[in-house]
């Protein structure tokens, strides 16, 4: 009866929270929801002994709709009518004038910069806090990444930075929406409106997020997404491109094609005499439908879900939900993500601070590391190909350039649980918050025991 006690005031309090931060508030209630009981780690009993929602969700539209491409003999693109309809459909979904399907969101970001022909020479800007595809993506038209810092406060790049790294190399912005919540376009739309330089977005983690009301992938010249097996909209691997812009879309259409246009096969020059075949399949296109019939009412659920866990986190010293800008309307919430600050929890690592959440039967992990300090990246500067095109002091002052001490800050401190995790009920969101408060009121005990 006590433990049911503690869960009601706790949720009382982060109600009661929540209504403080609206107001502006500085004072937070505290709980003792879970303070009574021994962490699971030290032999106490899980906070969440239950499943959390499997992935992908499957149900008999799936088979259908793969079963038809199966059956209609026509598994490629080219004259089929699957991936136009996916292609329309997502169009629709974000209220944009034209989607692309593609093969991955790695082959979407790698598109949308052969579009625009970037190349050796040109420099993209981009966050250190990324999946590696985003550098990827630059490096394979041997242009130069430069990486600009990351807030803490809401894991994106840092758009108050992103000027003072524009030299007369830079030909992209392309920022992240990390974690399906949108990165700071204003700001980041500010700079690039002064120094004229396009906007790709890099929404590989963000459909259906939305600034002011609008859909990622609508405010920059494009936005790319990716339907990997993780993502909340998922076809085992997939991409698109999204635009606004005819001649962009042209001249994506033709890089993904072979140099070829969309209504005949005769050779288009676009931006350059370049072209790949990263067309979307059939099959790839069909999942995709199947998967969007969901996407609305699961992006609402986690969208609520993550919500109502972030007031109760709120409660709990040295736990710090990543923040979103005033801008966001809402967040897919591919992760959640929070800051783990070790200072409140008796000194408690990151690593033992997992290894205990986990104890508790709560999916977690720590996220990105210093994608700008591993030596995938750093040995750039030594790469035969980069030394004959920008020679080795260019390349030395790029890794002069590599610096981003609040991104390793960051690295240390990240804690992510998975947008699976958020297709569950309020009470499931609870059984986290009380199994991260019964770390934080055992911390010192946990540190010395374990």
């Amino acid at each position: 009866m006590k433990t049911k006690i503690n869960r009601r005031e706790f949720i009382s309090a982060a109600s009661l929270a929540g209504a403080s931060l609206a107001i502006g508030s500085p004072t937070i209630a505290r709980s003792s929801f879970g303070a009574t009981e021994k962490p699971a780690i030290l032999g106490g009993t899980k906070a969440f002994s239950g499943k959390w929602q499997g992935w992908p969700i499957i149900g008999p539209i799936e088979e259908k709709e793969l079963l038809d491409v199966l059956k209609s003999g026509q598994w490629c693109r080219l004259g089929s009518k699957t991936a136009p309809r996916f292609e329309t459909e997502y169009q629709k979904l974000l209220g944009v004038k034209h989607a692309l399907g593609l093969t991955n969101g790695t082959n979407a970001l790698y598109t949308m910069l052969g579009a625009l022909d970037i190349g050796p020479g040109d420099e993209v800007i981009i966050p250190p806090y990324t999946f590696i595809a985003t550098y990827n993506a630059v490096v394979l038209h041997y242009a130069l990444p430069v990486f600009v810092d990351s807030d803490i406060e809401s894991f994106q790049i840092d758009a108050n930075k992103i000027e003072a790294s524009i030299t007369n190399r830079t030909k992209v912005l392309m920022p992240v929406h990390l974690g399906g919540s949108p990165a700071d376009l204003d700001g980041i739309l500010s700079v690039a409106e002064k120094h004229k330089i396009p906007v790709l977005e890099d929404a590989c983690q963000a459909p259906l997020a939305e600034w002011k009301g609008k859909s990622v992938g609508n405010w920059g010249l494009a936005g790319a997404f990716s339907f990997q097996a993780s993502k909340n909209l998922n076809s085992g691997e997939g991409g698109a491109i999204v635009t606004n812009d005819d001649n962009f879309f042209k001249n994506c259409y033709s890089f993904h094609h072979q140099g070829q246009g969309a209504n005949s096969a005769s050779l288009v020059p676009g931006t350059g005499t370049r072209g790949s075949n990263f067309r979307i399949t059939e099959f790839q296109a069909a999942i995709l439908l199947a998967q969007m019939t969901r996407l609305v009412e699961q992006t609402k659920l986690r969208s609520e879900n993550a919500d109502y866990l972030t007031k109760l986190l709120y409660q709990i010293p040295g736990i710090y939900p990543a923040k979103l800008y005033k801008g966001v309307t809402r967040s897919a919430y591919h992760l959640y993500m929070f800051r783990y600050d070790k200072e409140k929890f008796a000194g408690m690592d990151r690593a033992k601070f997992i290894k205990a959440l986990e104890s508790e039967g709560v999916t977690c992990s720590g996220g990105y590391g210093k994608m700008n300090k591993e030596s995938y990246v750093t040995d750039l500067a030594k790469n035969k190909h980069y030394l004959n095109i920008y020679g080795e002091k260019t390349m030395k002052d790029w890794l002069e350039r590599l610096n981003c001490p609040e991104n390793d800050k960051l690295t240390e401190q990240a804690v992510w649980f998975f947008q699976n995790m958020l297709l569950g009920t309020k009470e499931d969101m609870e059984h986290i918050a009380e199994a991260i408060n019964k770390i934080y009121k055992n911390a010192a005990e946990i540190n010395k025991k374990v």
